[in-house]
């Protein structure tokens, strides 16, 4: 899951990057208004955390832009101001769900997971193809029911492969999904979390395949094909 973090603290934004990370989460962090406005406009997000005190602009003016640019991504507002105005208000300008400072980590990836769920209408669905299998966007990955181990990159990679299974993904949708926007990493970076990814799924009935001018693509083996 890729999560865009609007926070100004910059001790508090380094707790979030750190504990998103290691729970296998794709982070960016933006310290400001003007620096989340420009990252939503080249990225893809599958959910915002938007903290209210930001020093360009106050963050539900944000949200009210970013809902004005026709951007419905989910946005979790954390608030240290809980009251019952500021989440009508909140609401009232299209935030989905709210968190109040100080908060538990585990509260808020749950909080996140849950309203990723909802936004794409799978509330109870477990992404699987053949074997592998994957309660949604808990990223536990299960092969023929062992469990894999896999690293946050190796996670987002099969999060978006297994979700669009038998369909390709582009190369740069796939490294936008894995790689943060200020990440170093080049642009045959996502091949080598994919040749990992190809290893920890040997001997199971799924692979990851190459289409040629298309991206790459998830898929069950066919009975032959294994026998082979």
């Amino acid at each position: 899951m890729r999560l865009l973090l609007v926070e100004d603290e910059a001790e508090m934004a380094s707790w979030l990057v750190r504990a998103f990370k290691q729970s296998g989460f794709v982070p960016d962090h933006a310290p400001d208004a003007t620096t989340a406005e420009s990252l939503l406009a080249g990225n893809d997000y599958d959910a915002v955390v938007l903290d209210l005190r930001l020093p360009d602009k106050h963050g539900l003016a944000l949200l009210a832009d970013i809902r004005k640019a026709g951007n419905r991504t989910p946005v979790l507002v954390l608030t240290a101001q809980g009251s019952l105005q500021d989440r009508v208000r909140g609401l009232n300008v299209g935030a989905d769900d709210f968190l109040t400072k100080p908060f538990a980590i585990e509260e808020l990836e749950a909080r996140l997971t849950a309203l990723v769920r909802r936004s794409r209408g799978n509330v109870h669905a477990v992404l699987q193809c053949g074997s592998l299998s994957c309660p949604h966007d808990s990223r536990a990955f299960t092969l023929a029911g062992r469990l894999l181990q896999l690293t946050p990159r190796e996670s987002a990679a099969l999060s978006v492969l297994l979700a669009r299974n038998g369909s390709p993904v582009e190369k740069s949708h796939l490294s936008g999904k894995v790689f943060p926007a200020n990440s170093n990493a080049g642009p045959d970076a996502i091949e080598l979390v994919l040749h990992r990814l190809r290893r920890k799924l040997e001997g199971g009935d799924v692979r990851i395949v190459t289409v040629r001018g298309l991206g790459y693509m998830l898929e069950r083996i066919a009975h032959e094909d294994a026998a082979d």
